[in-house]
């Protein structure tokens, strides 16, 4: 018994277009499946990437043997298998718009599938591999990390550093310590120091911006 991938919406898709193990290299690099890496042939890196670019090639119509146009250029379609797919925006796995040289080209309207997305990740790792390699370059390979979610990054502050105190002190914030039922002597001091070291920064900051002191009388009343 044996099981055969068949994805949903597949456009054209006939039982040679969809991934065996028994069909050749190419063929099964170009047809519908799941995520994979494909397995270079030759061991030479621009070799690699004309075998790559054969398997991103944009798949054409024939008509009597001739081809003509491109088969899936239509809305979220693949252009090499014709899977379906609408892609997040937000999904850092989400590939460039498909050029119908591969890497040149005008721009096609439908895109990649997470397989051919995956492979069009390969070929880019690897022509920045060749062209940092042509000029003397170290290469390193680009890793996607996920984006922290805004909501994280504005979490409730617990606690503070001396830098942020005294960042958000100069800015004209007022920073005091938890206030306490029972304030011993050395809190006191502590508390005292801490709103003395605020109050000097914001003064130094606002003479920076050139702030003048207003000259002010003092009224003596004397009293009877």
């Amino acid at each position: 018994m044996s099981l055969q991938y068949q994805p949903n919406n597949l456009i054209g898709a006939t039982n040679a277009s969809v991934a065996n193990s028994f069909l050749p290299p190419l063929k099964y690099a170009r047809a519908p499946g799941s995520i994979i890496k494909y397995e270079y042939r030759s061991t030479k890196p621009k070799k690699q990437l004309k075998e790559l670019i054969k398997v991103l090639w944009p798949e054409k119509k024939t008509f009597l043997k001739f081809p003509f146009g491109y088969k899936f250029n239509a809305k979220d379609r693949c252009v090499v298998c014709g899977t379906h797919k609408v892609w997040d925006y937000s999904d850092p796995s989400r590939p460039t718009i498909p050029l119908h040289k591969v890497r040149k080209g005008y721009p096609m309207r439908g895109t990649y599938c997470e397989k051919h997305a995956s492979i069009h990740k390969q070929y880019e790792m690897l022509e920045q591999q060749i062209l940092a390699e042509e000029h003397g370059l170290s290469f390193s390979a680009y890793v996607p990390k996920p984006k922290m979610p805004k909501i994280l990054e504005s979490s409730p502050l617990t606690s503070l550093r001396k830098s942020d105190i005294e960042t958000l002190s100069a800015a004209g914030w007022t920073i005091r310590p938890p206030s306490m039922s029972v304030e011993s002597s050395e809190d006191e001091l502590f508390r005292l120091t801490m709103e003395s070291h605020a109050i000097n920064n914001r003064v130094l900051e606002l003479m920076t911006n050139g702030t003048q002191v207003v000259a002010q009388q003092i009224k003596e009343i004397e009293v009877e």
